[in-house]
Parts: C-alpha cells; sequence; structure tokens
C-alpha cells in the first residue's frame, strides 16, 4: 500500500507539474500545445477511471483518474481563465468534453471490433457504461463552468478574500461539486450510494488540500513574473462574451480619450507656437551700420534711425530715458541731486 500511495503521489506531482508547466510556455509557443496535451489527459483520465484503477487506503479509496489527471485538468483551466480569459477557457473546456465524449465511441466501436473478431481475441478496453459516461460528462462540464463562476463571485471587492483562500475555495468548491454530481448521476438508487458520497467527499478534501500549494504558488509566480493585475470579470463571464466585449470597449474608450489628449495637446502646442512666432521677430544676417551716427541700412540702401529700423523688423518698441552716465555728462546738476 506504501508503495502504491507513493506512486500515486509521484504521478499527480508529474502530472500537475506538466500541466503547469505547458501553460507557462505560452508566452513563447502559444496554446496550442497545451490544449494537446489537455485532451490526452483527458483521453487517459476516462481509460483509468473505467478501468477502475485505484489505490485503498484506509477509509479512503483514491481513484487514479481522478486524483492525477481529472485534477491537473482542473489545474490547467483554473489557471487558464485566471491569465487567459473566458475565450481561451472555453476552448479548454471543449477540448476536455469532446475528448471525454470521443473515447465512449471509440471505445464502443473497439468493442464491436473485437466482438466480430470471435470470442478468443483478447479486450484491452474497459466495458463502458452510458449512465457514467454521461454523469462523467455532465459533470465534467458544469464543473468547469463553476470554477469560472466561484472565482469571479469570490473575488468580489466587497468581499475582501485573500488570494490563497479564493484559490482554495474554487478549488475545493469544484471538487465536491463535481461529487454531488457524478455520484448522484452514476450511482443514486444504488445500495452503495450514500457511502460512495462519503468516501468520495473525504478523498476529494485530500485531494484538494494537496492540490492547492501548487495552484496558488504557480499563480504568485506568474502573476510577479508578468506583473499583471488579476483581472475581475463578471461571474457569467465564461458563458459570455461580456468580459471580452466590455474589455474591448473599454480599450477603445482608453484608446479614444488618449487620442483626444494627444489631439489637444498637440493644439494647445501649435497655439504656443504661433504665438511666439507672433510675439518674436529675429533679426539674421549683417546689419549695416554707420560707424558715427549708428543708423542702419536696409536692403533697399536707405539709412534708418536705429530704433526705427528695429521696431520695423521685429515687435519690440522703444521707450526712451537717460542711463546714469550720460545724465552726468548732460545734466551735471540734476545727476548730482539724484
Amino acid at each position: 500500500m506504501d508503495s502504491e500511495l507513493l506512486i500515486l503521489i509521484c504521478e499527480a506531482i508529474a502530472a500537475y507539474f506538466l500541466v503547469l508547466f505547458a501553460h507557462s510556455l505560452r508566452g513563447r509557443l502559444g496554446l496550442a500545445h497545451f490544449y494537446a496535451l489537455i485532451g490526452s489527459l483527458t483521453a487517459v483520465m476516462v481509460w483509468t477511471t473505467d478501468a477502475g484503477v485505484r489505490v485503498e487506503l484506509p477509509g479512503v479509496s483514491l481513484m487514479v483518474g481522478s486524483t492525477v489527471f481529472y485534477t491537473a485538468l482542473l489545474l490547467g483551466v483554473f489557471v487558464v481563465y485566471v491569465f487567459d480569459g473566458p475565450r481561451a477557457t472555453r476552448i479548454a473546456i471543449s477540448t476536455i468534453i469532446g475528448v471525454s465524449i470521443m473515447v465512449p465511441v471509440v471505445t464502443m466501436i473497439l468493442h464491436w471490433q473485437i466482438k466480430l473478431a470471435g470470442p478468443a481475441q483478447p479486450s484491452y478496453f474497459p466495458p463502458q457504461s452510458l449512465r457514467i459516461y454521461s454523469a462523467s460528462i455532465f459533470a465534467a462540464f458544469a464543473d468547469l463552468i463553476f470554477l469560472a463562476m466561484a472565482w469571479e463571485f469570490l473575488g468580489k471587492p466587497q468581499f475582501k478574500v485573500k488570494l490563497w483562500l479564493r484559490a482554495l475555495l474554487t478549488l475545493l468548491g469544484v471538487m465536491w461539486l463535481d461529487v454531488v454530481l457524478f455520484a448522484t448521476g452514476a450511482f443514486v438508487g444504488t445500495p452503495d450510494y450514500v457511502e460512495i458520497m462519503t468516501g468520495t467527499f473525504v478523498s476529494r478534501l485530500c485531494i484538494s488540500l494537496f492540490a492547492f500549494p501548487f495552484l496558488y504558488f504557480y499563480i504568485s509566480w506568474q502573476n510577479k513574473r508578468y506583473g499583471m493585475e488579476i483581472e475581475h470579470r463578471p461571474v457569467l463571464a465564461i458563458l459570455k462574451e461580456v468580459s471580452e466585449v466590455r474589455l474591448e470597449l473599454s480599450l477603445a474608450q482608453q484608446e479614444i480619450e488618449r487620442r483626444k489628449a494627444l489631439e489637444k495637446e498637440n493644439e494647445s502646442l501649435i497655439s504656443s507656437l504661433k504665438t511666439a512666432l507672433l510675439e518674436v521677430k529675429t533679426l539674421r544676417g549683417i546689419l549695416p551700420t554707420c560707424a558715427y551716427c549708428k543708423d542702419i541700412r536696409d536692403e533697399d540702401g536707405q539709412w534708418h534711425q536705429l530704433e526705427i529700423y528695429i521696431q520695423r523688423h521685429s515687435e519690440a518698441k522703444f521707450s526712451h530715458g537717460i542711463c546714469q552716465s550720460c545724465a552726468k555728462t548732460h545734466f551735471p546738476d540734476l545727476s548730482e541731486r539724484m
């Protein structure tokens, strides 16, 4: 039992790490490889669950399909929703549900083919149960939708829920919802229904506590690495494209406001330049000046008094006074009294 539990733990760590690592490469490779990975994990999850592969512990039965692969898928959808938005999440959910539907169809065809080949042919594929398959697919779809809704609900500003508690409650809520939906759909009316429900609740609690650190540290790491603020979306954003429309409108409005501010700034700058141009006229070039009277010769050869020439060629105006040196020379008595 100890070796089986150790193998299960190693498998879970490897699956969680693989999914989160694949998602961390989205900046360089996009999300195509991530969708391919979760599709493959979905197929493996369905087959291992149908085969009944499990690890028995005192009072708890851990299914490999749900403990390892389904939880890894939940983590994958979780981080895609948090960092990539509802549109990418809908693609991930469609991949999981689509593969979940295809696996029983392929299994049924293979069983039919084996039956046609003869009774002596070995069966490598577990038998399928339409009720269990239907309950599993419905529960998986509801779980993934509920995940996004619970995350947004707990993230409302008025609740002020810490990030770690928000992640834990969302993950645990999804796990327990899956227990209710799947167990009810697959086993209600059977003698073992209550026992299955109780045991699965305990096992999902253990799985949630085990998987939560992987989820929380990854969200914190990505948030710090890219410096992004986790967006608060409408609770039903996963079902509708409300968040994308709102975001696009917000970005468009911001761009319009930015361009208006830029245009206003340009207009202000142009107005300032025009004002400066009107206020300032620069005298350039060589000014021929009389060495004795200081008159200035213009381009037509005419001589003008210094003040008159400057007033004609600039916006400057002259007012007259007497400097101290001239006052002493021309008005010595007045200068002494001053």
